[in-house]
């Protein structure tokens, strides 16, 4: 058995927009695609070229899309309506960054799609996001690490400008 270490670099800014708000803005910038059909498309795809253009439709103008959605604030409130909580966590990526990562570190398919965490709380609206390139530092390959630091950029600007 194999243990191995990972430190990772979460991101955070904090806006004092209203969330919905700020959820809209993140919506706006990724593709939201009907995942179902996606995989469909996916599965039909008979090469890599093929399958590249059913992403290409699916991604936004900034390439990434949402896989999932997860409403977190949802699940707080059974326990604590009172608190009004806000949170949902986001599953966001591109099929083909996360390919171009994995064939260099499998590991990274674990890691890949990333989280963003958007979330109400008392002083704000967090947007919080675990860097790739840190999950990815541990494993010494450079050039996956330099693809995830794109991804990171790509992210960050992403809420930054959504904050």
């Amino acid at each position: 058995m194999e243990v191995r270490t990972v430190n990772v670099q979460r991101w955070s800014i904090v806006s004092q927009k209203p969330f919905e708000n700020v959820v809209a803005a993140v919506d706006a910038a990724i593709g939201r695609p009907r995942m179902s059909e996606f995989a469909k498309d996916i599965a039909a795809a008979a090469t890599y070229p093929e399958m590249q253009e059913v992403v290409q439709h699916a991604v936004s103008e900034i390439g990434l899309m949402e896989f999932m959605r997860l409403d977190v604030g949802a699940v707080l409130a059974k326990a604590h309506p009172e608190r009004n909580p806000k949170s949902i966590r986001l599953i966001i990526g591109n099929p083909l960054i996360m390919e171009s990562m994995a064939r260099l570190v499998p590991d990274a398919a674990s890691y890949a799609p990333v989280t963003v965490l958007i979330d109400r709380r008392s002083d704000g609206v967090y947007l919080s996001y675990d860097e790739m390139a840190s999950l990815l530092a541990p494993y010494g390959n450079a050039e996956a690490v330099e693809i995830a630091g794109d991804l990171d950029i790509k992210v960050r600007r992403m809420l930054q400008e959504a904050s």
